[in-house]
């Protein structure tokens, strides 16, 4: 049984990466057609163009679109293998549904463990590179349209601008208040506030200061001063924060921010965090259902397994983006939302096991 376990596991991971390059051969191909006149427009750098953007291009699609490349590579090899006849001699053998079912979970789960190793620690960094040759090259710059910005920083400390001008790193009508309790300790107004990123302060024009104390209060105001403060202008830009740029420790802290600032975007970063630890159930049960329409030996061949399989799948993966919106719409908790299509396609997963035919 080792050496049927070691030919399947070889089957699966080949077919996997065999088609994962051809598609990603396929989509960089007409990816450069489509941009090639924006490339030439803004006259992108050669190596930036293949080293910055394509070359972090593919693990981001790997990882993407894993999951419905491990059910379609389950489907393709061992819908061959049932039409050569080699699965039924190994059930015929006395060898049982349940244990020809190890090596495809064993794939599975390498799979899966690896995308999650992806999505938390590699490709949020790949991506800073990616995304940042798009804001450059590709799309148009991006632009801070929010005004009445609440930003609060830690228990004590909360500021706020009017308007932020992220093209400048200026910001119009600037505060900071220092409340300890139900007592205003600090408060800092400013006209116009501008961040210098070459020596890392804030400048802050036509300001004023006041400070209060158990001894009386202290008002000072000025046209120019600069302060070293512990926000930077993409706090002031919520729009430019990209989860796909962040590790699963800067996610966290990210998490913990938004919670601190009382903001209304908690729950998409919770659910965007569960989700990348959710690959491995992901692959087994695309796998498992992939394994239980393919695997007996049938008339129409492929053709019949993959329209049923890549239905489900995509009925599948349509349920999963759905219930990002049942979280963000608090219709129910985001674990609940994040686990809901995992257990719905679980039974259906088994329920094709048990009926399939053995």
């Amino acid at each position: 049984m080792r050496k049927l376990d070691w030919y399947i596991i070889r089957k699966f991971l080949g077919s996997f990466f065999a088609s994962i390059a051809l598609i990603i051969i396929i989509v960089i191909v007409f990816d450069i057609s489509e941009k090639v006149d924006k490339f030439i427009e803004k006259d992108a750098p050669f190596r930036s163009i293949v080293f910055d953007y394509y070359v972090n291009f593919i693990p981001y699609f790997i990882n993407m679109f894993s999951s419905l490349f491990i059910f379609i590579s389950v489907i393709f090899f061992t819908t061959r293998m049932a039409q050569n006849t080699e699965i039924l001699p190994v059930l015929c053998s006395g060898i049982s549904y349940r244990r020809l079912m190890v090596p495809y979970i064993i794939c599975a789960v390498f799979i899966g463990t690896l995308n999650l190793v992806l999505a938390n620690f590699v490709i949020p960094d790949v991506n800073k590179a990616r995304i940042e040759f798009e804001r450059t090259y590709v799309k148009n710059p991006y632009h801070n349209t929010h005004s009445n910005i609440h930003l609060q920083y830690d228990s004590t400390t909360y500021y706020y601008v009017e308007s932020f001008d992220n093209s400048n790193d200026m910001g119009h009508r600037f505060s900071r208040e220092v409340i300890e309790g139900n007592r205003l300790v600090s408060k800092i107004n400013a006209q116009n506030i501008r961040y210098d990123s070459a020596r890392n302060v804030w400048k802050l024009i036509d300001y004023s200061e006041r400070v209060l104390t158990p001894e009386g209060e202290t008002f000072t105001k000025g046209s120019y001063k600069e302060m070293e403060l512990p926000v930077h202008p993409i706090d002031f830009a919520a729009d430019f924060v990209k989860v796909d740029e962040m590790n699963y420790r800067e996610l966290n802290q990210l998490i913990q921010q938004e919670k601190l600032r009382g903001g209304e975007l908690v729950s998409v970063y919770r659910f965007e965090r569960l989700q990348r630890f959710l690959h491995p159930l992901l692959a087994i049960i695309l796998t498992l259902m992939g394994f239980s329409l393919s695997s007996a030996k049938t008339r129409n061949g492929m053709g019949k397994n993959l329209a049923v399989g890549i239905a489900l799948a995509f009925t599948f993966i349509l349920f999963l983006q759905m219930s990002q919106a049942f979280a963000v719409s608090a219709v129910m908790p985001v674990w609940a939302a994040a686990f809901l299509p995992i257990f719905l396609y679980g039974i259906v997963t088994v329920f094709l096991i048990r009926f399939a035919q053995k």
